[in-house]
This record gives structure tokens, C-alpha cells and sequence, in this order.
């Protein structure tokens, strides 16, 4: 767990308002199946797949998967940036994306996304802490150069939900 108590805060919050603020249909869903911001980043360690949802130009959806980490209290994720969904989310930076592992969790957000290191202009906060962090996770062997052959995202969320009927399942405690 990466986050600060301000963080966890926010998060909360944000989870907090993005559930009463739902539809009565989805609120029968997770009220009383979901977990907290601090139960959440305990869940949301390592990588994540996520099926991230973009918009081309012609208003038309699209669905891939991305590698997600799950960082102070925030979605992570890159392409290579030649991929549709990097020129998508260049002109249109509106995307969704969501994690489930079966019927055990499922973790819904939409939000705006951040470019973090930009390929002709500086680097935006908190990119060297990530870099840190993604080549510990992956490995530094230099297959690919991290600055021009990816691009990586940080989706700062407006709604977010999740759905854990049952956090000792999730969490085998």
C-alpha cells in the first residue's frame, strides 16, 4: 500500500460519493457487498488487468486490455504509442476502466487520464516514482526504451465503485 492518509481520504470519498450518487439499481447492487478505500489498496497489489474503454473519432467505443496498477489511490496504466488506444486517449482523454476477478471483485471507474511522460515534453509528477516502481515490477533489462516506445496513464477518477461481496474470499484472511 502506496497511499498516504490524505490519499485514503480522498479515495473514500470518492467511493463514498460515487455509490449514493447511483442509480437505486446499482446501489441494490453493492450497498453492503463493498470494502473501503484502505480494504481496497490492500486488494489492488501488483498488476491488474483492466478492460479500459476508449473513444475513437468517430464517437464509437473501443475495449482492450492494459496492465494496471492500482498507485496512490489511482489507476496506472501504458501502451506502446503507436496503439489506437494511445491516439484515442490523446484526442479525447474521457475513459473508463474496470478490474473483476470473477464474481469476487469488481472495480468500476471513469475518469480523465493523464499523460505522465509525454515523448516532447517534460515529464509530469510522480512519473519517476512510477518508472521506479514499473521496472522493479517488470524488470530493468533494457528490452525497450520506457520513454519513447511507451506511454503510461494515470486516470484521475470522477466515479468509482466496486463491488466485494465477500472480502475474507478476496482476500483468503
Amino acid at each position: 500500500m502506496r497511499e498516504t492518509p490524505e490519499e485514503l481520504n480522498k479515495l473514500q470519498s470518492l467511493l463514498d460519493s460515487s455509490l449514493s450518487g447511483s442509480t437505486a439499481h446499482l446501489r441494490s447492487i453493492v450497498e453492503g457487498r463493498t470494502i473501503t478505500a484502505a480494504q481496497l489498496t490492500g486488494v489492488l497489489t501488483g498488476m491488474c488487468t483492466l478492460a479500459l474503454s476508449t473513444v475513437t473519432a468517430k464517437g464509437e467505443p473501443r475495449i482492450s486490455g492494459a496492465d494496471g496498477h492500482f498507485l496512490h489511490g489511482r489507476w496506472h496504466f501504458g501502451t506502446a504509442r503507436n496503439a489506437s488506444k494511445a491516439r484515442h486517449l490523446a484526442a479525447r482523454p474521457a475513459a473508463s476502466v474496470a478490474h473483476m476477478r470473477g464474481e469476487d471483485l469488481g472495480v468500476f471507474t471513469h475518469g480523465t487520464v493523464e499523460e505522465l511522460n509525454p515523448e516532447d515534453a517534460e515529464t509530469t509528477a510522480g512519473w519517476q516514482e512510477l518508472l521506479a516502481y514499473l521496472k522493479d515490477f517488470y524488470g530493468d533489462d533494457d528490452a525497450f526504451d520506457w520513454n519513447r516506445e511507451v506511454v503510461y496513464y494515470r486516470l484521475n477518477p470522477h466515479w468509482m465503485t466496486v463491488y466485494a461481496p465477500d472480502l475474507v474470499k478476496l482476500t483468503g484472511t
